[in-house]
């Protein structure tokens, strides 16, 4: 750890086309490339799933059977193909941005399905009874009342993809992990451990950043932000009467005194 420390704080690791900021920006391009990739692919899917209730099972076996990939493998063997096939830069970063959506696909495609399904059917029923088509229903009523679990989705395919984008790096691409691979190759332990330090610290960086987005893009009244009024005497609740403007204690019928 005093090397790693050493090596964290010697200026010539933080310039150059080889400096932790180049390497940041490039760990970055591979996480939110493949993040957006596999939102446009999950989100839909679990979504259609989730209102219609049709194909559920292809949730739950879609999600498994891309979890149990293994990763390093599937990320070589696609570099074989690239390379075979495609020419420059793309032979090889598309197969390893090909692999992280892979890898971000399932926690984002259950939590929109789980999401949109537990939404009450009462509320859909309301939602229909006001003259809301399908589609109004589904991103008007459905998508917002689920996406605490959509954000959790996101964030959790997040950690896994900028923890898992060190691979990279075994396919000669950049990155943090080219200081993890590069350090196991040489001996060099203390960049190595630096290296490993680094994607720790931008995922936790990362995962605080999407929670606080989280924080504001859902409703106040789903997270339990939203301030209730509430005026009680003892074990009283304060009703005031319109007919006669009479005010008249009742007893609180409700768990905390709401009225």
């Amino acid at each position: 750890m005093t090397g790693a420390w050493t090596w964290l704080t010697t200026g010539a690791n933080w310039s150059g086309s080889g400096g932790v900021p180049a390497r940041l920006l490039e760990h970055l391009w591979y996480t939110f490339l493949a993040l957006a990739i596999a939102l446009v692919i999950a989100l839909p899917i679990g979504a259609a799933i989730g209102h219609t209730g049709r194909l559920t099972g292809l949730v739950s076996g879609l999600a498994n059977a891309l979890r149990a990939l293994p990763t390093l493998g599937l990320l070589i063997l696609l570099a074989l193909w690239g390379l075979g096939t495609f020419k420059g830069d793309i032979a090889l970063l598309g197969p390893a941005i090909a692999v992280l959506a892979i890898l971000a696909i399932p926690p984002i495609l259950s939590n929109t399905y789980a999401g949109i399904a537990a939404v009450d059917p009462a509320t859909r029923d309301a939602a229909k009874g006001m003259g809301m088509t399908g589609r109004e229903v589904l991103t008007k009523v459905e998508l917002p009342v689920a996406l605490p679990l959509i954000m959790s989705g996101i964030r959790s395919a997040f950690l896994q993809v900028v923890a898992t984008a060190t691979i990279a790096a075994v396919v000669s691409l950049g990155g943090f992990g080219r200081y993890v691979i590069d350090g196991n190759s040489q001996q060099n332990y203390s960049m190595m451990v630096a290296g490993a330090i680094l994607v720790a610290v931008l995922a936790i960086l990362g995962d605080r950043i999407l929670a606080l987005i989280g924080h504001f893009v859902i409703s106040p009244g789903l997270t339990g932000r939203k301030v209730r009024a509430r005026a009680t005497t003892s074990d009283l609740v304060v009703a005031i009467e319109q007919e006669g403007g009479s005010a008249v204690l009742e007893p609180a019928n409700r768990a905390g005194g709401d009225r």
